[in-house]
């Protein structure tokens, strides 16, 4: 094995012998601004107990006296800081030809052995705070793993050139190459404005119900009950709840930009945390365009999508809806987006089995991809390609039965499942045989899932 090489300027670089491989290896500590950050969870684990037991915290904080809180803040206070450094301190992480390693544990040691073929994707993070020292979080989505791990914090280049780094070695690059490929460049394929974004999150009406949830219900309660606390608990999910699908939403996805380059699409956002995502190449099992009712009349949509061992859901906030698709055709090629008169509508006896609505729902299939339409108010379109169906089953309940319609199901590798219901028994069946058919097809004719690719 090849030690990885580290640049002598790089910020808390080390030489530390590691043990538990059979080669030397160059670790890396991280920034030291981190243990900042690490020296808040004493304090944490303090404002958790009270806020789990207010009535208990309010009494001890009665019976302190300005002495006893003076002592108690000298012994806190240095206590998380060395806390902070010394968690710092045993943190260590290298890079080998195969795969990242990261130390960490002050009393419990543990070793975290991430296969660089099995990352899915690396992210590059900047919290309001982070921005302003100049540091920045890289967090890793690896296959088979829920929860994702993260290095925060390293310098901004740091974390940037590593990411360059970790995605060169999975591509295959050579180890005394990796560092002259560098970043790969990106190609601007669209951004959102502010003004478009505000305007479309004013045209859903989720935010509204919301809000007007947290002004009714909260009054509600009053009157009925005069009780304080039953209106704090019940009014303050409901506030938190509008703020996050209005102000929230806006803030997080402020300047949404997408570029395409060698190692997937990029997707860069966020006002006060800057974002910086990667949707990898050959990983996305399904895309899901939304088309809120206020939205059509401007020809705007939603892109959502699910991908394999990653937590990115949304790819496009808000867009013209030839731009989503161009996005689309960019992200899985050779898909087109099936207009609304592809779509075979459901039987009109469907309409016992689900009233109204039974208009809404369609079915479409293409030499390249299955995909189901349902939603009046909010129409949903989701796409899934062939190579990406991992199961396919049909459906029936008693009542159905009676009016001879079914579901059916396409099962994905993101745990996701895409649904046709309200079809013809013999049309479901038909589908059923015919998508598994694609679906061998499209495995065996479908391109590697690779980060880029190798130089000749």
């Amino acid at each position: 094995m090849t030690a990885s090489r580290v640049p002598e300027d790089a910020e808390g670089a080390e030489d530390v012998t590691d043990l538990a491989g059979p080669e030397s290896v160059r670790e890396r500590r991280l920034h030291p601004v981190t243990p900042l950050r690490r020296a808040w969870a004493p304090i944490a684990v303090l404002l958790g107990w009270a806020v789990h037991d207010m009535d208990q915290a309010q009494r001890q904080l009665a019976r302190l006296t300005a002495t006893t809180l003076t002592i108690g803040l000298a012994v806190l206070v240095p206590a998380a800081a060395l806390y902070g450094f010394l968690t710092w301190w045993f943190t260590h992480f290298a890079v080998t030809d195969t795969e990242l390693r990261i130390r960490t544990g002050l009393l419990f040691r543990r070793t975290a052995h991430i296969r660089l073929d099995r990352i899915q994707a690396v992210d590059v993070t900047q919290p309001l705070l982070a921005r302003f020292v100049g540091v920045a979080k890289l967090k890793l989505d690896v296959v088979g793993t829920d929860k994702k791990d993260e290095l925060a914090y390293l310098g901004e280049k740091e974390a940037r050139d590593l990411r360059a780094e970790l995605l060169a070695r999975a591509a295959g690059f050579a180890p005394e190459s990796v560092h002259e490929v560098g970043e790969a460049p990106a190609q601007r394929l669209l951004h959102t404005p502010p003004r478009m974004l505000a305007v479309a999150l004013m045209l859903t009406g989720a935010p509204w119900a919301l809000l007007l949830a947290a002004i009714g219900v909260p009054a509600f309660l009053w009157f009925a009950t005069h009780n304080l606390w039953t209106v704090i608990a019940v009014g303050v999910p409901l506030v938190g709840g509008a703020f996050t699908n209005s102000a929230g939403r806006f803030i997080k996805e402020y300047d949404w930009t997408i570029g395409e380059s060698p190692d997937g699409i990029r997707i860069d956002h966020g006002l006060l945390d800057r974002v910086h995502e990667t949707v990898p190449p050959g990983r996305v099992q399904t895309v899901r365009v939304v088309e809120p009712l206020l939205w059509r009349r401007r020809g705007w949509v939603r892109v959502e999508l699910h991908v394999a061992g990653s937590a990115n859901s949304v790819l496009v906030p808000v867009a013209a809806r030839e731009h989503a698709e161009d996005v689309i055709a960019r992200i899985l090629p050779g898909v087109a987006v099936p207009k609304p008169a592809d779509f075979t509508p459901a039987p009109r006896r469907g309409r016992w089995c689900v009233p109204v609505w039974w208009r809404g729902y369609g079915v479409s299939v293409t030499e390249t991809v299955f995909a189901a339409r349902q939603g009046l108010l909010q129409r949903h379109v989701s796409l899934v390609p062939h190579a990406k169906v991992q199961s396919v089953r049909l459906t029936q309940g008693p009542w159905e039965r009676v009016w001879r319609v079914a579901g059916l199901h396409l099962d994905t590798g993101a745990n996701k499942t895409v649904t046709a219901r309200l079809r013809d028994v013999q049309e479901a069946t038909e589908l059923l045989r015919a998508q598994a058919d694609r679906s061998r097809t499209g495995r065996r004719d479908a391109r590697p899932d690779r980060w880029m690719s190798k130089t000749p």
